[in-house]
């Protein structure tokens, strides 16, 4: 410990003999580093506070009929690549702050200053952005401000356009594309049906197969019906060949019969074998299907009908042997009648077997292509479904992208829409009155500790450069010689006397520094409470 003290002990005086320049530099240093921080402009800052609001009554209106961006992430991402290169460029040309600049190099080192001063400070979630800008030149601070303002609000809706003229310049591009592929789909499903027209399916979307089984029971239900037919001809056949073979008997014993009873029974074969027919029929449908199904209430029908036939028929038989009952020339009509009666229903039979012939000749011709088909029916089915299939992804494509560009015309026509987002300017740009910088009484601090820290370095450079032995100790440990003597200095009252001026002289010219920067300080403390007032 004694020898650290000794150190610093012997550091001291070393510094010590060096005072006078030291304190010299000291004042130097001191005298140029507040004219320097005086000298520094004041420099004013102009701000302006921009909110944006994104809530808007429209959004939940058109919400699934237009795509809304999310404007909160594009206002936001925004606002951290607004001081860019080119929208400082932008911010040069509208505040005329490049009519001194000669050069590019001058451009350049203009655009490069104001990246860097220039700042954009955001709250967070309540979209308020603040501007920023600080600036010697009031009007020049101003102006930079609203251009900034401009551009904030400019890029922002700029670039939401700009999306959307894109997006709609790609989606006119693809559905051109897609249109040409439908119409080229439709071309080959249209030669498809025209070159298979006889093997098309069936309705309800049957195949070959389901074709042949419709074919086949509509030719068995033909051809019962024909049997039918055949069957009631036949029997109005042999009545007619009866009633034409027996003379007037059978005449005069109708004729006797209607005397007797004019009310009794009269014989309708034709129509009797019919319901025969029908009834069976009913049984058979009955035994496989309900009461319900389409084929049971037709036969149903169909059977009522005949009984409504032949009730007419045999009312109109009744009527015409009441006629002339008990005459000769009443049962030769009623014979006429009769014979008349069976003629014409042999020849509504035989018109009937004949369209029911061409039917069924039809439906067997139907058949068997129907059947000759189901070899290269496979083929045409998978053919088809290819086509088809083809077809409604195409068409589902293309729809897809006709109401993905009436979308998007919507959401651009949405964000032009007033009130979609609105930037409202809280702050209009302004410019403080109170410098913002420098802070002149930091700097003159700082100038008073530069200078004071230069005097005392320049104090200890010396001592160490020209050292000087202050004791016979420190005079043996550096030489390592034997010290023979000391001679000592007999200081007198002249020598004292210089000595107290020096150091008299050396403390006024400290306090002087001191005090002068003291007064500095309260100078600018004072001016810069004025300007704040």
């Amino acid at each position: 410990m004694e020898e650290l003290t000794r150190q610093i002990t012997t550091i001291l005086r070393g510094m010590w003999k060096h005072r006078w320049p030291a304190l010299i530099l000291a004042w130097v240093v001191g005298i140029v580093g507040t004219v320097v921080v005086l000298r520094i402009p004041n420099s004013y800052e102009a701000s302006a506070r921009i909110f944006v609001d994104t809530q808007s009554i429209l959004k939940p209106l058109m919400s699934g009929l237009a795509v809304q961006p999310n404007i909160d992430q594009q206002v936001s991402m925004l606002s951290r690549t607004l001081i860019s290169r080119p929208n400082i460029e932008k911010l040069v040309r509208m505040a005329d702050l490049d009519l001194k600049s000669a050069t590019k190099a001058q451009q350049d080192a203009l655009i490069e200053g104001l990246m860097k001063t220039v700042q954009i400070r955001s709250t967070g979630r309540d979209n308020l952005y603040t501007l920023s800008y600080a600036e010697a030149d009031k009007d020049r601070a101003k102006r930079v401000i609203q251009s900034m303002v401009s551009i904030f609000v400019e890029s922002s809706l700029g670039a939401s356009r700009k999306d959307t003229d894109s997006a709609k310049v790609f989606l006119d591009e693809q559905i051109k594309t897609y249109e040409k592929q439908l119409e080229e789909a439709e071309a080959r499903l249209k030669e498809f049906r025209m070159r298979n027209i006889d093997n098309q399916l069936g309705g309800e979307g049957k195949d070959a197969a389901g074709r042949l089984g419709e074919i086949s029971q509509a030719l068995a239900t033909a051809k019962l019906e024909l049997r039918e037919a055949e069957d009631s001809r036949d029997a109005a056949k042999r009545q007619m060949q009866l009633a034409q073979s027996g003379g007037e008997a059978p005449a005069a014993a109708a004729a006797q019969s209607s005397a007797a009873e004019p009310q009794g029974n009269f014989s309708t074969p034709e129509i009797d074998a019919r319901l025969e027919a029908q009834r069976r029929s009913l049984d058979g449908l009955l035994q496989r299907y309900t009461d319900l199904h389409p084929d049971v209430v037709n036969t149903r029908r169909l059977i009522k009908d005949l009984e409504d036939q032949k009730r007419r028929e045999v009312a109109e038989l009744r009527k015409a042997a009441v006629a002339a009952p008990g005459t000769p020339q009443g049962t030769s009509t009623a014979g006429s009648v009769i014979a008349q009666e069976f003629s014409r229903m042999l020849a509504t039979s035989e018109v009937q077997v004949a369209a029911l012939k061409a039917r069924v000749a039809e439906y067997t011709a139907r058949y068997n292509a129907a059947k000759g088909g189901l070899k290269i029916a496979p083929q045409i089915e998978a053919e088809a479904a290819q086509l088809n299939r083809d077809y409604g992804i195409i068409k589902r494509n293309y729809e897809s992208l006709v109401t993905r560009r009436q979308s998007a015309t919507m959401s651009g026509e949405l964000e032009m829409a007033s009130g979609v987002v609105d930037f409202r300017l809280i702050d209009p740009p302004r410019v403080s009155p109170k410098p913002v910088s420098p802070n002149r009484v930091a700097l003159v601090s700082v100038v008073l500790a530069l200078a004071m820290a230069a005097g005392l370095g320049l104090a200890f450079a010396a001592s160490q450069l020209r050292p000087v032995y202050m004791d016979a100790q420190q005079l043996r440990e550096k030489t390592g010689l034997p010290l023979l003597g000391v001679v000592g200095m007999v200081v007198n009252d002249d020598v004292r006397r210089r000595d107290r001026m020096a150091n008299f002289r050396f403390a006024a010219g400290t306090g002087g520094l001191l005090a002068g920067f003291l007064m500095v300080l309260v100078t600018v403390s004072i001016l810069a409470a004025r300007q704040a007032g």
